[in-house]
């Protein structure tokens, strides 16, 4: 475990960028920092959140939460170091248990996360983000939408892994990864009944919120 002080920051984040690049990812990285922007605006809102709450930001990666909210008390939590990460920052996976006491946070954050987690695993991902915080906003992105979301490709998601993998060649994501895209269901059972977040009429990601 490795814990660091805040420093500010003001670099901003693109999440597509280690992927190809090329038109659909300059598309994709706008679309995206749109979208992160909407859902920190709507975060206090839902959650009951306030510049008093102690957040830890599951799956934090560069920036995570703190990109939009740097004067919130936020710790970063991932798999992998980030030595850049300005705030605090803890080297954890969910999955081995957190160094966390139980309700030691008032809210755990957590963005595009819980679609990398084998469905098997994602039981037990979920009781130890419940057991750290009192509160929780999870967003995923959703099955239902028509564009994989890491790859960039149509239907990808919708296609058996036979099919899948040599499809996702095509996209920007580069090396295959086993991403399965969440139905409301399974986000209902994990984290509670979410909320929908659309593009025009399609539900493009589900939301799951416990107000602090």
């Amino acid at each position: 475990m490795s814990l660091r002080s805040p420093r500010p920051t003001d670099r901003p984040e693109n999440v597509y960028a280690t992927a190809k690049q090329g038109w659909r990812v300059r598309l994709a990285s706008v679309a995206s920092g749109r979208a992160r922007a909407r859902r920190h605006e709507r975060l206090f809102a839902l959650t009951g959140a306030n510049e008093q709450t102690r957040i830890v930001d599951i799956g934090c990666g560069r920036l995570g939460l703190r990109r939009h909210a740097p004067q919130l008390d936020i710790t970063g939590v991932d798999r992998v170091a980030r030595p850049d990460y300005p705030g605090p920052f803890v080297q954890a996976d969910v999955l081995a248990g957190l160094p966390f006491a139980d309700g030691e946070f008032d809210l755990a954050y957590c963005s595009s996360v819980v679609e990398h987690i084998a469905p098997g695993d994602r039981p037990a991902f979920a009781g130890e983000l419940r057991r750290v915080a009192r509160g929780w906003y999870v967003q995923t992105p959703a099955f239902s939408f028509p564009i994989e979301p890491h790859a960039l490709l149509p239907f990808a998601h919708w296609l058996p892994h036979a099919i899948r993998r040599p499809y996702w060649r095509l996209g920007v994501a580069g090396d295959w990864e086993e991403i399965e895209l969440l139905r409301r269901a399974e986000m209902t059972a994990l984290f509670g009944a979410p909320v929908a977040e659309r593009a025009g009429p399609l539900v493009k990601s589900w939301v799951s919120v416990r107000g602090v």
